[in-house]
């Protein structure tokens, strides 16, 4: 009897671990490139330069699971970003997590966090940018324009809860950022939903959010930035994919003067000629609203990619873009352009592990 009870209370041990099973997963993205681009100084000249992320952020990261029984899970994600042609930090030298750095729960009804990620937007929007979120060259988490002004998405949003949700080909998505601001909820406030489909061959993305910036006086106006996304893609065949969308952006000025307007279309396509070959083309264009001169850029992108193997790629991208009125323009989404036009090379190699 008491062996029995003795293999009853080591199996019930067991399968209490079992059940609160755990796992951590090291992984990362090293992505390195040369790059020729003309215009790339107030006075005109050319360079020649090694760069990091051409193709996608170089990063490093951990994310793990706990089986919490009944088919409830704890998350956690923590995600650095870096410059792989020198080491330093891409992006706020202060933030070790940079990209990612959260803790949450996953069930039957979704995925909920809490801490650093990526907005609900970026999230739903970025799947249909041909190019992939690359900084040579694409301009859809923010278009290269005028000077400074990129008009472009909330993507990395600290001091977030957020949401997502996948129930029968249809995702919806949420978040809001906490402002953090003394006296106010709304001050430098963020918040976003987000609401996808996919059939077959179709998918649909459509988004919204707003960003407050901060009052210049207690209780007093603030900036407020608005965008809407809508976005497809169709996979006319398993080689050819078509993608398509627009971006709506206005931010209100607290200081009451016109509004920053514009409107933001993307088109390209993918095409996949052999198991390890593939070709993809994209076109970017921004019509700037309420200025004197509008520059109303747009940029044209091809990337020929060759993959060594599943985990590893090598590249070639090109790209020109060029500004109406004089105005300034950059390929980069990071980078400000010292002339009317710019064109840019780059040789590169990614790994993933």
């Amino acid at each position: 009897m008491q062996k029995k009870l003795l293999a009853a209370a080591i199996l019930s041990a067991v399968s209490g671990m079992a059940a609160a099973q755990s796992n951590v997963t090291v992984y990362g993205l090293i992505d390195t490139g040369i790059e020729y681009v003309n215009n790339a100084s107030a006075q005109g000249g050319s360079v020649t330069r090694m760069s990091s992320g051409a193709m996608n952020t170089s990063r490093i990261g951990f994310r793990g699971t706990e089986d919490l029984g009944g088919g409830l899970k704890a998350v956690f994600q923590l995600e650095n970003g870096f410059k792989l042609d020198t080491g330093a930090f891409d992006g706020d030298a202060n933030q070790l997590f940079n990209r990612q750095s959260n803790v949450g729960l996953e069930g039957g009804f979704g995925r909920v966090v809490a801490g650093r990620s990526f907005s609900t937007t970026y999230d739903f929007i970025l799947p249909f940018d041909p190019m992939g979120y690359s900084a040579q060259y694409s301009w859809v988490t923010s278009a290269g324009a005028t000077g400074g002004r990129k008009d472009g998405m909330p993507t990395g949003v600290s001091n977030m809860i957020k949401y997502q949700g996948d129930f029968g080909g249809f995702k919806i998505g949420a978040m809001y950022g906490f402002g953090e601001v003394a006296g106010s909820v709304n001050d430098t406030s963020k918040y976003g939903v987000g609401l996808a489909y996919g059939n077959g061959p179709f998918s649909l993305a459509t988004t919204y959010d707003r960003v407050n910036g901060t009052a210049a006086v207690a209780g007093g106006a603030y900036d407020k930035t608005t965008t809407v996304h809508l976005a497809g893609a169709y996979q006319l065949m398993e080689s050819l994919k078509f993608s398509l969308g627009y971006r709506y952006f206005k931010k209100t000025l607290a200081t009451g003067a016109a509004d920053l307007r514009s409107d933001f279309y993307w088109g390209g396509a993918t095409y996949k000629f052999t198991p390890a070959w593939s070709l993809i083309g994209t076109i970017y264009y921004q019509n700037q609203k309420n200025l004197v001169k509008d520059a109303d850029p747009i940029m044209y992108s091809l990337r020929l990619k060759y993959a060594l193997s599943k985990r590893t790629d090598l590249y070639a991208s090109g790209a020109y873009a060029k500004a109406k009125n004089n105005q300034l323009v950059g390929l980069s989404r990071d980078d400000v352009g010292f002339g009317n036009s710019q064109t840019g090379v780059t040789l590169g190699m990614q790994h993933r592990f």
